[in-house]
C-alpha cells in the first residue's frame, strides 16, 4: 500500500447545492478539529452501497483553513454506482468514517508558468490551486473550465473574480467538444498543466499533450471516478489457468468479481492509478473500455493488457490471465 488511512468519526455540518447537480459538503471531524491539508488534497468518505461498506474519494474544496469544516462537492452521476446518491442522501446530522486528507495531486512551485483545466466536476481539487497561485507573485496562471452549461458548473463566480480575463470558459451546450489541440498553442516548454475531470475529456487532453512538443512530466492529472466511454453492462470472463469463467454484473469491477470468487489479483488505488491489478488478455470479443490512468493511449490500443479495477468489456467477452499462479 502506497499509505495507510486512518479512519476518524466525523458529522455533516451542512449541505448546499452550488449548481445543478452539484452538492456541496460540509464535514466536521467529531474531535472539533481538522488537520492541515494541501490544495490538490483529497479525502476518503466510507460510504454504504447495497449494504456493503465501500471507499470513495473526494477532493477537498478551497485552501486550508484551521479548524473549519472539511468541504467537498459531489456531483449526483446517473452511472453512479451508489456513491454520489448515498452522499447526497446525507442530512446535516448525520455521521460518517472520513480519512485523513491524502494528497495525490501535488501543486508544485517550480514554474512561473501554469495552465489548470478543469471539465465539469473537476474543478473540485483546482479551485484551491487557483487560490493559492494568485497570491504568488510572477506567476502567469490561465485556466479553461468546461462544461455542459453554467448551470451545471460550480464556482464560477469565484474564479471569474479571482481570475478575470484569464479564465477562459466552454460551453459545449453553446459550442461543442472542447477542440483539446488548441492547448498546445495555449502552452509552452515550462506551462505545468494541471487537470482534472471525466475520462474522456482527460484521455483527450492526455493524447494531444503525448504527441504534442512539450515534456509528458509538465502534464499533471487527478482522476475523476472511472467513467468509461461505454455504459456498464455484464459480461464474462474466462481465466483458462484456473478452469473458471465468471460473470461481471454492470454495477460491480471484475476486481470484484475476482474477489467474490477467490482469485487472487494485487491492487492498491482501485482507481487505475498505480497498475497493480493490470493483467493480461488473451483474447477478447466487443471493446475494452480502459478506463485507467496507468497504461499510455498506444498501450490501450494494443489490448495487450488491462486494469481489473476500473477498466471493462463493452459488447462482448474476455479471456485473461493472472500474474497469480496459485500454489
Amino acid at each position: 500500500m502506497r499509505y495507510r488511512n486512518s479512519w476518524f468519526d466525523a458529522r455533516v455540518i451542512s449541505r448546499l447545492q452550488v449548481a445543478e447537480n452539484v452538492l456541496q459538503i460540509q464535514i466536521m471531524p467529531a474531535s472539533g478539529t481538522t488537520k492541515s491539508f494541501t490544495v490538490g488534497s483529497h479525502i476518503d468518505v466510507a460510504i454504504l452501497i447495497n449494504n456493503e461498506i465501500e471507499i470513495r474519494s473526494y477532493s477537498l474544496v478551497g485552501e486550508s483553513t484551521p479548524n473549519t469544516p472539511y468541504t467537498i462537492a459531489v456531483k449526483l452521476l446517473k452511472s453512479s454506482k451508489g456513491g454520489s446518491k448515498y452522499m447526497w442522501s446525507l442530512e446535516q446530522g448525520n455521521k460518517i468514517k472520513i480519512s485523513q486528507p491524502i494528497n495525490n495531486f501535488e501543486l508544485s512551485f517550480n514554474t512561473d508558468d501554469y495552465f489548470l483545466i478543469a471539465a465539469g466536476i473537476g474543478i473540485t481539487p483546482l479551485l484551491g490551486m487557483v487560490q493559492t497561485l494568485v497570491k504568488k507573485k510572477g506567476v502567469n496562471l490561465k485556466m479553461l473550465y468546461c462544461g455542459k452549461n453554467k448551470e451545471e458548473m460550480p464556482f464560477i463566480e469565484d474564479l471569474a473574480t479571482l481570475l478575470g480575463d484569464n479564465l477562459i470558459l466552454h460551453l459545449s451546450d453553446e459550442e461543442g467538444r472542447y477542440n483539446t489541440s488548441n492547448l498546445i498553442d495555449i502552452a509552452n516548454s515550462t506551462t505545468q498543466i494541471y487537470l482534472c475531470g471525466p475520462l474522456p475529456f482527460m484521455n483527450a487532453v492526455r493524447k494531444n499533450w503525448e504527441e504534442g512538443p512539450y515534456e509528458n512530466s509538465n502534464l499533471r492529472f487527478e482522476t475523476f471516478g472511472a467513467s468509461g466511454l461505454f455504459a456498464p453492462q455484464d459480461f464474462l470472463v474466462k481465466i483458462p489457468r484456473f478452469d473458471l469463467e465468471l460473470k461481471v454484473k454492470k454495477d460491480q469491477t471484475i476486481l470484484q468479481a475476482f474477489q467474490d470468487a477467490q482469485v487472487e489479483v494485487m491492487y492498491d488505488c482501485k482507481k487505475g492509478e498505480c497498475g497493480l491489478c493490470q493483467v493480461d488478455i488473451i483474447e477478447y470479443s466487443g471493446d475494452i473500455d480502459h478506463r485507467d490512468f496507468f497504461f499510455s493511449e498506444l498501450e490501450k490500443g494494443e489490448n495487450k493488457k488491462m486494469c481489473v479495477c476500473v477498466s471493462r468489456v463493452a459488447n462482448g467477452n474476455i479471456t485473461i490471465d493472472t500474474p497469480y499462479r496459485g500454489v
